[in-house]
Order: C-alpha cells, then structure tokens, then sequence
C-alpha cells in the first residue's frame, strides 16, 4: 500500500449532519404519509444508499411487496421533507474543519462522495461552506450514471477529477456499511467513524458499532474524525 495522499469523504454523519438525522426523519415522515410505520432501525439500515435505493432497500428488509410506482410515490414525499429541514443539518460535525486543514497542509487531497442528489447538495455545499468545511471534490450518484453506493464508480469519478495516480494511496472515510463497502469495491481502504454516525445511532454502544464496521469490510474504525490526521500522519511513516 502506497502513502495516502487523497481521502474520500461521506457528509452527512460524517462530516456533516451529527446523527444523520435530516434524511432519516424524511424517510420516516414519507413512508408514515404513505401509510406505512417504519422504526429507526429500518430506516437507517440502508443509510448511504442512494435515496431511491435506499427507500427499496427499506421495502425489502421489512418483507413488503412493492412497486416501482410505490417507491416513486415514497421518493415524491421524501424529497419535500428533506429540503423542509436540510438547510439547517448542515454543521460541520467536531473536529472536521480543523482535521480537514491539516490534512491538506499535508498535501492530501479531499475528494467526497454522498448518497444525496445535485439539487440536494446545492443546498449543503455552500451552507457547509460558510460554517468552515468544502471538500476539494464532491461527486453525486448523477455523476455516475445514477448508479450510487455501495458501487465504487462515484469514488473513482472523484480520483479523475482530482488526478489522483493510483487508487492504492485512497482512503475511504464514511459512517454507513454503505460507504465502508464503497471503499473496498473501489480496491482502497475504508474506515467507519463512530461520533456522529448513523451507524452509532443505530447500535447499543460504540463497541457494537465498531464490530459493526468490522463486519462491513471496515480495515480500520476511529473514534471521530479529529483522529484522521494523525492517523495519516502515521500510516504514511510520520512524514
């Protein structure tokens, strides 16, 4: 394995959106309007996914028959109940404005993936922005002929348009088995990030959720995202 010298970056629930929580109460509220109650758990389970994924993955784990038109009807209501409350889940989680400027003083680049859609992130990108925290990259699953995680093709758009070398120096961060899987399908490694992530939320304890990441492909778990550069730092032989 080479020096990392690019990182990838999921956003919400790891550098953004403490909890994940904008997309997990717009799925509740979209399925709850379409008459359907949904727990926590079943909601967050296939958090990461592209949001269309993500709502037939949630049909599928809970053993209902559905349609293509009833995950049309789901996403119509999703979309409204997130942008109602996306603006305001936008805040940098702890730690990450400041380990994101260390790490470029480092000259590692900073490219992001996420399950959210262009229109959606028009609306993070620069409210994030404002409160300290762009990465150098972001790709979309649009971006990728629509086709999200846990498929590595929206990391490896990030490596084209950053012109990073060789996917051997990457390095994949997120807070989902989604993100962790995306990583090692794209043939770099992958950390979970426990603090703020959905995967925590979703998990009795810190330990059930490391073993959690572990189980997803994990090669590495940190406690939150201000232990990412030294932990570069030290990967990379103290330079």
């Amino acid at each position: 394995m080479n020096n990392i010298n690019a990182i990838i970056l999921d956003w919400a629930g790891t550098t953004i959106d403490y909890g994940c929580f904008a997309p997990v109460n717009a799925f509740i509220a979209a399925f709850d309007s379409f008459g359907i109650k949904v727990g926590i758990e079943e909601t967050r389970a296939p958090m990461g996914l592209a949001k269309r994924k993500h709502i037939e993955v949630m049909f599928q784990n809970m053993g209902l028959q559905y349609t293509q038109a009833d995950v049309d009807e789901i996403y119509r209501r999703f979309e409204p109940a997130l942008f109602e409350v996306l603006s305001t889940h936008t805040d940098p989680l702890p730690g990450v404005v400041e380990a994101v400027e260390n790490i470029r003083k480092m000259g590692v680049v900073i490219g992001s993936t996420t399950g959210y859609t262009k229109a959606m992130m028009d609306v993070v990108v620069p409210a994030a922005k404002e409160k300290g925290y762009t990465p150098d990259c972001l790709v979309c699953p649009e971006d990728a002929d629509g086709i999200g995680r846990p498929a590595p093709y929206m990391l490896w758009r990030n490596l084209e348009k950053l012109k990073v070398p060789s996917i051997r120096g990457v390095l994949k961060i997120g807070d989902t088995e989604a993100d962790i899987q995306e990583g090692k399908n794209a043939g770099c490694l992958s950390i979970g990030v426990l603090m703020g992530s959905s995967m925590l939320e979703m998990s009795s304890s810190l330990e059930v959720a490391r073993q959690k990441y572990i189980a997803a492909g994990a090669d590495y778990v940190i406690e939150d995202i201000s232990a990412l550069p030294l932990f570069i730092k030290a990967f990379n032989g103290g330079v």
